[in-house]
């Protein structure tokens, strides 16, 4: 436990309360409670539905950004002193959300029917959602967007007090959507609660007025486009990719197994979802920033052992207790009619495992611009996940789909160990790289 309170308090944690624990606590404590509405008052069924569409949205609105959040807050916080940089980085993000904001909003509206039924079946018609968040999507673009800028601008206050209050009326929304109208309601607030959010940020960009003359057509420029194109593509890439495929696993399960079998494995996915926010969280705040000054074989690979010495055999030690206590957390989180996905949770927490153990070696291609490869494992990955799930699927049922979570992190470790063995394992030469 030392070594752990160590390696938070020397490199992670004044960061990250100032600027992502309070957030992310109100976060989960908040989806926590939705999750328990929705439980509650609309069942394992409509916890499918609306696990389809929240993958959908997720889908879209990273589309709608084109991906740049990343790249945004990084080439910002980059050339903070150049105001001519500065100025093009600025206006070709805005520009280039701008075509693909109203690109993706045009494809929702007009295509709502076709996306209700994929998302949804024949069984329900609910093209209206769809079309409200073509409608809303320009709002949270515009929120996402402005919110990449002052993060760039390192405005923490700022970001935490909108992050708050973003959390806090979004879960008063969602709370009193679901209590009027059941599982319409909670579809609805999965749509207009990002759009609410920029009311705040509104409030952060009129009293940072200085950032809007930064936003000038006459500098949107090809060579700011293609700083940020390569971020734009891999997140476009994940933020689609992982989010379709679940929504085909999804599919699969409600059409062969049953509607309320989803929402097991959904639920369960949720429960993931929590603990897994705390711990990407810690990447990307120290494990990427770090990687990213690696210029070295020892320190990279020291890197990599010091997280997994300090901070893996903690995260296992909460994933067995989630295991051992998963009755209860079911009962607490959700309601008794979700016990069956008991069965679920050794497959899921033993593929989370290796999914965080994966996962910090392969910020090494971001941290190095080595997109093509994490394109491309990343595409082996969408591919392994999916065949492998309906596979599983059909030769052992519901279990069949954490089975398959667990065989492909497993297959995607295992190319990336093989990928950086020389790194990892082999013998470093005394001679500087």
């Amino acid at each position: 436990m030392r070594s752990f309170l160590k390696y938070i308090n020397d490199h992670v944690l004044h960061k990250a309360v100032r600027l992502n624990l309070t957030n992310l606590s109100i976060k989960v404590l908040a989806g926590a409670v939705i999750t328990k509405m929705i439980a509650v008052f609309i069942g394992a069924e409509g916890m499918a539905l609306i696990g389809n569409l929240r993958n959908f949205s997720t889908a879209v609105h990273s589309v709608s950004i084109g991906g740049m959040y990343k790249g945004v807050v990084k080439y910002i916080s980059r050339y903070r002193e150049d105001a001519k940089q500065l100025g093009e980085i600025i206006s070709t993000t805005y520009f280039v959300g701008f075509v693909l904001t109203f690109f993706s909003a045009f494809v929702c509206y007009y295509n709502a029917e076709a996306i209700s039924r994929f998302l949804f079946s024949n069984a329900y018609h609910y093209a209206y959602i769809i079309k409200i968040m073509g409608l809303l999507l320009p709002f949270y673009s515009l929120n996402m967007l402005s919110f990449s800028i002052m993060n760039g601008f390192s405005k923490f206050k700022i970001l935490i007090i909108i992050n708050i209050i973003g959390q806090i009326l979004g879960l008063l929304v969602t709370l009193v959507l679901i209590w009027q109208d059941k599982l319409e309601g909670a579809l609805i607030s999965i749509v207009i609660t990002p759009a609410l959010v920029f009311l705040i940020t509104l409030v952060g960009i009129l009293w940072r007025r200085s950032l809007i003359g930064l936003i000038k057509f006459k500098d949107v420029t090809i060579s700011a486009f293609k700083q940020l194109a390569p971020h734009t593509i891999v997140a476009i890439l994940t933020s689609i990719s992982i989010p379709f495929v679940l929504i085909l696993i999804r599919n699969y399960i409600m059409t062969e197994i049953g509607v309320k079998e989803a929402g097991y494995w959904q639920a369960v996915n949720r429960i993931s979802d929590y603990y897994l926010m705390f711990v990407n969280s810690l990447m990307v705040l120290y494990v990427f920033p770090r990687l990213n000054a690696v210029n070295d074989t020892a320190t990279f690979r020291a890197e990599i052992y010091k997280f997994y010495k300090s901070v893996v055999p903690y995260f296992a030690g909460i994933l067995i207790l989630i295991f051992l206590f998963r009755t209860q957390i079911i009962s607490l989180l959700l309601t008794d009619e979700f016990l069956p996905a008991e069965d679920l949770f050794i497959w899921q927490l033993l593929g989370d495992f290796i999914k965080v153990m994966a996962m910090v070696i392969a910020l090494q291609f971001l941290a190095k611009r080595m997109f093509t490869h994490f394109i491309i494992l990343q595409i082996f990955l969408f591919v392994i996940l999916y065949t492998s799930s309906i596979y599983f699927l059909d030769v052992f049922g519901l279990t069949g789909a954490v089975i398959a979570h667990c065989v492909s992190y497993s297959l995607y470790f295992v190319i990336i160990l093989l990928l950086f063995a020389s790194s990892l394992f082999g013998v470093i030469s005394d001679q500087p790289e």
